[in-house]
């Protein structure tokens, strides 16, 4: 259970990060509630999944895969460009959490 908990910290990771940069194209307090309330539901799954899962293991899944879903977000919504070297390193990214994944003990 603790891995499912740590998939969705992840992808309110993902969208916390998307929304403080739609919140400031807003400029709007409701808007910016929506980043702020985000981080509290982010931050209650990340402790959640930490109860099973190491706290090494889950902070590198969880700001790993946070870190390419809101540059692959970036493209998708926002329109952001990335280079073929930043798409490698991302991959890089990508391998390590699979590592981290299929080596860890907790």
């Amino acid at each position: 259970m603790g891995w499912i908990i740590l998939a969705i910290a992840v992808f309110t990771e993902i969208c916390w990060a998307l929304s403080l940069k739609w919140a400031a194209t807003l400029g709007t307090w409701q808007a910016s509630a929506i980043p702020v309330t985000l981080s509290f539901v982010n931050m209650a799954l990340l402790a959640l999944a930490m109860r099973e899962i190491s706290a090494g293991t889950a902070y590198a899944i969880w700001t790993g895969l946070g870190a390419v879903g809101v540059i692959i977000g970036g493209i998708v919504l926002f329109g952001e460009k990335v280079s073929g070297a930043q798409v490698g390193f991302m991959a890089l990214i990508v391998v390590g959490v699979v590592g981290t994944k299929l080596f860890s003990t907790g």
